[in-house]
């Protein structure tokens, strides 16, 4: 269709039917009641609805892939996108946390016949819109509806050569490696939640920018955003999805009618030439106010305190439980991309004690830092990724590919930044003044340092021969700071070697470190219960 835009294809047959009847009732005002508040009716916590996996909606695409030559009917175009949309929908988002080449690989081989598919189901769409709108005997009808229909028909061939020339054997192969890879965000989850999140606060900054102007590609990328963020609670949320589907559905019902008569406005515009018909005006003007109408119904729903936007956000992680879904995001992608997950988590747990021992000295200004226990958490975190796709990464391809990710939604730019820099020299060189690390500010210099640095001597001690970080202390005396670690091998191996470590954060420190070994703590022995005398007969038999 020679159109700038394209028409919505709803993923609910039924709601289609409805919205294309609306347009034709005269004088028909849209219900403006609300539907019943998810938190009125019930929470995410209580809901329950079964979940469709990534391999569900696979196997539906082959499932509808084989019914659709032998069957003329709209709803199986449909139905076949739908399918298709999911698995490229979830596909995109776990892109975000796994960047195992496989996703778009399955994006890739289904792009070509979801094109197709979308190309016939918009011209399906406009068809039954143009047959709602007009009468049997209107001229304008009986102009569009032909070309409309010998283009349906011509794109539908196209469709079905399309999906003959599918690869059934590549994507069932895909299935079978996505499905264990789709595990890495758990159904649910905090993870889940956290990418969640993402996906409103983008859809509603694109509904904010849709409110300031009724133009039709702000109000069509609105629809874009919150179908994306219906597909990830649908996806991976499902009790949230259970709860607030209904009013999910609604919102981008009324979305893909305003998007249906923009294209038939641009359409007909197209059509008019320099003197419009009165057909033409009549069609226009009630596409204006069938526009018009529903917009308004959507400024009901999503505007003041009954507002759906701010139901939604308050059932989303705030506060802590947000800290802890930006985390569980940060592990999915150390998960999906280190090589050495036990290594790295012993590592870990030895840099966070280090951290929190040191920062109780007061050892440095830099350690007062606001966001420094931040940082050094999702450094610890994620300083073990050691390749990507198969390809190994340098120091500097590791800060490339941490400064690709999307920035946790509490996080600033600046955090996300000086967490890359502290990965960047957890090993190897340390940090000269020259290139992007000299243009930080001195603070920030500071906390890029202690990060690494504190890292730099976790591994020092894993490689010595420390696995945990039980019984280490740190005590501050006049000359030094000396940290006491049980069962530290007093060689000149580990003396070199943690030499090397400490010296990056010994350039942010005022004094010294030393690392000082200690016994271990003995193991305490298991309690042992005294021996107990027999009873007497007597008082066996009372008791």
């Amino acid at each position: 269709m020679a159109t700038a835009l394209t028409p919505s294809r709803s993923s609910h047959p039924i709601t289609t039917s409805r919205s294309l009847d609306s347009l034709t009732a005269p004088g028909s005002p849209i219900s403006m009641s609300l539907l019943p508040s998810p938190l009125a009716v019930a929470s995410p916590a209580s809901a329950r609805t079964p979940h469709r996996s990534l391999s569900h909606w696979m196997n539906r695409v082959l499932e509808e892939l084989h019914s659709l030559p032998s069957s003329n009917d709209p709803d199986a175009v449909h139905d076949l996108r739908v399918a298709l949309r999911r698995c490229r929908s979830l596909a995109a988002v776990m892109e975000e946390v796994d960047p195992d080449p496989t996703w778009p690989s399955m994006r890739k081989v289904a792009r070509r016949l979801f094109r197709s598919l979308g190309e016939l189901r918009d011209a399906q769409v406009m068809a039954g819109l143009v047959r709602k709108l007009g009468p049997e005997n209107d001229p304008l009808r009986a102009q569009l509806l032909p070309s409309l229909q010998a283009e349906e028909k011509q794109l539908s061939e196209s469709a079905l050569r399309v999906a003959a020339k599918f690869d059934v054997k590549v994507w069932s192969g895909l299935e079978r490696q996505l499905r264990r890879r789709v595990r890495i965000i758990p159904v649910g989850g905090l993870a889940a939640e956290c990418l969640a999140l993402e996906r409103f606060e983008h859809a509603k900054e694109l509904h904010n920018r849709a409110l300031r102007t009724e133009k039709p590609k702000p109000w069509h990328a609105a629809r874009i955003g919150l179908k994306r963020f219906r597909y990830i609670l649908e996806g991976l949320l499902p009790d949230h999805y259970a709860a607030w589907s209904e009013n999910l559905k609604r919102l981008q019902d009324l979305l893909g009618d305003i998007h249906d008569l923009d294209v038939l406005a641009e359409l007909l515009a197209e059509k008019k030439g320099s003197q419009p018909s009165a057909s033409t005006k009549a069609w226009l003007e009630k596409i204006v106010q069938q526009r018009r109408e529903r917009i308004e119904t959507y400024r009901q729903l999503t505007l003041g305190k009954t507002s759906l936007w701010h139901e939604w956000r308050h059932n989303l992680p705030h506060g802590k439980r947000l800290e802890a879904a930006a985390a569980s995001r940060l592990r999915a992608t150390a998960r999906a991309t280190d090589g050495h997950l036990r290594r790295s988590s012993q590592i870990s747990r030895i840099a966070l004690r280090l951290f929190e021992l040191m920062r109780r000295s007061h050892p440095a200004p830099a350690f007062d830092a606001p966001s420094l226990r931040r940082i050094m958490e999702a450094a610890a975190m994620l300083h073990g990724i050691d390749s990507v796709g198969g390809r190994r990464l340098s120091h500097k391809a590791l800060r490339k590919f941490l400064l690709g990710l999307p920035i946790p939604p509490n996080w600033t730019p600046a955090e996300w930044d000086l967490m890359t820099w502290a990965v960047r020299f957890h090993r190897g060189a340390e940090p000269r003044q020259k290139n992007g690390f000299a243009k930080l500010s001195e603070e920030h210099q500071a906390c890029v340092r202690v990060v690494a640095g504190i890292l730099r001597i976790a591994r020092a001690l894993r490689k010595s021969g420390i696995d945990r970080p039980v019984g280490l202390r740190c005590e501050k005396s006049e000359d030094a700071f000396v940290l006491q670690v049980p069962g530290l091998a007093d060689t000149a191996e580990t003396a070199a070697r943690l030499a090397a470590a400490k010296h990056l954060l010994e350039t942010v420190l005022a004094k010294p470190l030393l690392l000082k070994s200690i016994p271990k703590p003995a193991k305490a022995a298991e309690p042992t219960e005294p021996p107990q005398e027999p009873l007497p007969l007597t008082a066996a038999a009372s008791a």
